[in-house]
């Protein structure tokens, strides 16, 4: 019998765009099929637990953004089938998807907004077949930091306007948006430059902050804003403790949505994917993190939030590596240490 039988919640989730983030066909690292991706998922186990579910980038070749109704409901049969659920839903908000920057002309604003619309009619028809009880939209700028340097104050501006447009569509869908933290995107590459983007937006509540334990770990290096860093190297646990807690307490209040995730102090990109926090297996022995300690801080209050799952984010992992069993049971072991020691009962 599992001993995993403390907390039910937060559900333990996979992503899915790891098979196609940073991967190209005709590469040895072509695009991962979203049934494959599927599988992998449901064939871990872990002491007789297994994923409850996945998270779901809405664009091609996973998921047509512009499927019919009937098309996007034969997904849900397929996922729901392999016993899992759907939670959060990244829209394709980024030039050459659906979307284009959130500061630039009207037009490219526009696709942005598009998007988030596109994605929130996807979400209604997979809440209607009953496969996704939970989750958020992910948004983020879709621009780069460079771009945002030229203009701080007028692009954060744009941005937050951007935001809160498309945060009305998703409140009135029923639905929350969720800003990835991470330093490739513009206006929200730092910890400081995120909260003050979501306060010009002022939808608490409905647009909030996606947590990645790799990408904010790269907040506290000052990646790309050595201005916010807080940590230099070499630093001490105590001060790294610090750190964090500075970080964490900033954040945790917009924190609707949660990555487990390791990280090894390095940046990475792959493909047309600008250079962030590399992710690391769970087990990686160049881990920066202690992965179960490291969520304590953004899980604490989780359920008030509406927090209802969270989500492993193996993000530009070779295929190799995505398409080892191995891999996924060690993750869903790493998760169900964090769920035990920061979860809740429903």
């Amino acid at each position: 019998m599992s001993t995993h039988t403390q907390n039910t919640f937060p559900k333990l989730h996979n992503a899915m765009w790891p098979g196609l983030v940073g991967k190209e066909p005709g590469t040895d690292h072509p695009p991962i099929s979203l049934e494959h991706m599927l599988d992998l998922t449901a064939q871990a186990e872990v002491g007789g637990q297994k994923f409850d579910g996945v998270d779901m980038f809405l664009f091609h070749p996973h998921t047509d953004p512009d499927a019919g109704d009937d098309e996007i409901k034969r997904m849900a049969d397929l996922i729901a089938g392999k016993g899992l659920a759907v939670g959060s839903l990244v829209a394709p908000v980024w030039p050459g998807t659906v979307g284009d920057s959130s500061m630039g002309t009207a037009e490219q604003r526009e696709k942005f907004v598009l998007a988030v619309r596109k994605a929130c009619r996807i979400a209604k028809i997979l809440n209607e077949h009953g496969v996704r009880r939970y989750g958020v939209i992910r948004i983020d700028s879709a621009d780069s930091p460079a771009h945002w340097a030229a203009d701080k104050v007028g692009n954060t501006h744009k941005i937050a306007e951007t935001f809160r447009e498309a945060g009305v569509i998703a409140a009135a869908h029923g639905e929350r948006l969720a800003a990835e933290g991470e330093i490739c995107w513009a206006g929200m590459h730092s910890w400081q430059y995120m909260v003050q983007t979501l306060e010009e937006v002022g939808m608490q509540g409905t647009v909030g902050f996606q947590a990645d334990l790799a990408h904010t770990y790269l907040y506290l290096l000052g990646y790309n804003a050595p201005e916010h860093g807080l940590l230099q190297a070499g630093h001490t646990r105590e001060q790294f403790d610090a750190a964090y807690k500075q970080m964490t307490d900033a954040l945790r209040p917009w924190t609707i949505d949660f990555h487990v995730a390791q990280n090894d102090g390095s940046v990475h990109g792959t493909g047309s994917h600008d250079k962030t926090g590399r992710h690391c297996p769970a087990d990686d022995p160049n881990g920066k993190l202690d992965i179960v300690e490291c969520s304590g801080p953004w899980l604490q209050g989780a359920a008030a939030r509406g927090i209802k799952h969270i989500c492993w984010d193996g993000c530009m992992f070779p295929n190799a590596m995505l398409e080892s069993q191995q891999t996924w049971n060690t993750i869903l072991a790493t998760m169900l240490k964090v769920r035990d020691a920061h979860g809740y009962q429903a």
